[in-house]
């Protein structure tokens, strides 16, 4: 696959991602106390079960085009502290593991039982501004040198 669709693939899988979980934390939130909390339950579970069969998609398709283009840069991460590029670049890289290792605790969470509102909503909001860092990272790459 060619570098720009695969970045542009990025690009729109992030675009996807990211608009979701601000839906879920900064719209939903407030929409939440504006609605019955027995009517709210059952947006929620809708939203829940359909954002978890998008967002499955999402993420295959921003983390399968990340490797890509992590390869493609690999001589830059061979040596991350070598260039800002690498330096920025391999920052991104580990706040999206971070992202994804978030996610799994989130699945660990709900299986055993163990997820609260406070905690689904504090892990929302982490993941959320990581993934804003993740943006801020990305257009840093292109325009931060030293």
């Amino acid at each position: 696959m060619s570098y720009s669709l695969l970045h542009v693939t990025h690009l729109l899988g992030a675009i996807f991602f990211i608009g979701a979980l601000f839906i879920e934390v900064a719209v939903l939130a407030r929409v939440r106390q504006q609605i019955e909390p027995e009517l709210m339950q059952r947006v929620d579970k809708a939203v829940g079960a359909r954002l978890r069969v998008v967002l499955h998609w999402v993420v295959l398709f921003v983390y399968g085009a990340g490797i890509g283009l992590a390869w493609h840069h690999r001589h830059l991460l061979a040596d991350p502290f070598a260039s800002s590029f690498g330096t920025l670049l391999t920052l991104k890289i580990l706040l999206a593991i971070g992202v994804f290792f978030t996610f799994g605790a989130v699945a660990m969470l709900l299986r055993s039982g163990r997820m609260t509102p406070g905690r689904y909503r504090a892990i929302h909001w982490a993941i959320f501004l990581q993934m804003v860092g993740i943006v801020v990272l990305a257009k840093a790459m292109f325009y931060l040198s030293w």
